[in-house]
């Protein structure tokens, strides 16, 4: 019961309080990788894994320490220590911070404004993008972040406590920093690559189920075994296609990344994206959200009785 009741704690700081303005730990963790980075980069697989488990192992080790010490002295203040990992680890809030003013500039017709915000979501070139690219790219990031910033982390605190929803974030930043197929992070990031998709299999699924059961589940079912196995990732494949279709909406398609369009399978049936595709995704994760929260409180109160 704890596990579930330190959950929705966190999720309701999240929506109360966004993410922190100033101070993020995942800011001063960037900075500190950047600083590693410069001194151990090197062309081998080896160096990335190195500097992989220097980021990421101290700092899992050092919460499960604290946390334990924590429980040592008071089960109710470590029960409020780990709803603050959990709070900073989830970033439920920050996908409709992002995202409605995408939605909201499209709504407006202002399309130069659609393109600024979203290109605070997404790494591809939007000053290319017309208005359905602008807000498919909108669309792709909700759904996909939804379960890299939100489910992915629910899912690892539910498994190991605080210090897994540190493993799990700190894993999923240094993939974001680290995990690019380019000159410089084709073998330095090998590893931050391939253990971000080791620790997003499970999750990424229970989030395309979770998006097929409260969207249009036969769809979403159809879309996820067809459509994700074309997508580069194994993971963002069936959270995309599976959110796509639960949305009834058309994602993927051709895109600009550095100059260049790349060709990419589509994702999803329907209509093209427009802003209320964007809407719809938010919504989608919002109710998944609620979901988890709900199913963790039946299931440890269910425990409790027996």
């Amino acid at each position: 019961m704890t596990t579930a009741l330190v959950a929705l704690v966190a999720v309701l700081l999240d929506a109360w309080l966004g993410e922190p303005r100033r101070a993020h730990p995942l800011v001063a963790f960037g900075r500190a990788v950047r600083a590693l980075e410069a001194r151990l980069h090197g062309d081998r697989r080896i160096s990335g894994v190195i500097a992989w488990s220097l980021a990421v192992l101290p700092l899992t080790l050092l919460t499960a320490l604290v946390m334990n010490a924590a429980h040592d002295r008071s089960p109710s203040f470590a029960a409020a220590l780990s709803a603050a990992v959990l709070y900073l680890a989830i970033g439920h809030r920050s996908l409709h911070d992002h995202a409605r003013p995408v939605a909201d500039a499209l709504a407006a017709g202002r399309l130069d404004d659609a393109r600024a915000a979203v290109g605070r979501m997404v790494s591809r070139d939007t000053g290319a993008l017309d208005a359905s690219q602008v807000a498919a790219a909108a669309t792709e990031s909700v759904l996909e972040n939804g379960n890299d910033a939100v489910f992915a982390a629910l899912f690892w605190f539910a498994l190991l406590g605080a210090p897994g929803a540190v493993l799990y974030r700190l894993a999923n930043t240094l993939d974001a920093m680290w995990g690019y197929r380019t000159p410089r992070y084709e073998r330095f990031g090998w590893a931050a690559a391939r253990l971000d998709d080791v620790l997003n299999w499970v999750p990424a699924r229970l989030t395309a189920m979770t998006y097929a059961l409260l969207g249009q589940t036969a769809r979403a079912l159809r879309c996820w075994r067809l459509q994700a196995p074309l997508w580069d990732s194994p993971n963002a494949g069936p959270v995309m296609a599976a959110g796509a279709g639960a949305i009834g909406t058309r994602l993927g398609g051709a895109a600009p990344y550095h100059g260049v369009w790349e060709e990419r399978p589509t994702l999803g049936e329907g209509a093209p994206a427009d802003e209320d595709s964007v809407r719809r995704a938010l919504a989608l994760v919002r109710g998944g959200v609620t979901l988890w929260v709900v199913l963790g409180l039946l299931v440890a109160g269910a425990r409790a009785v027996a």
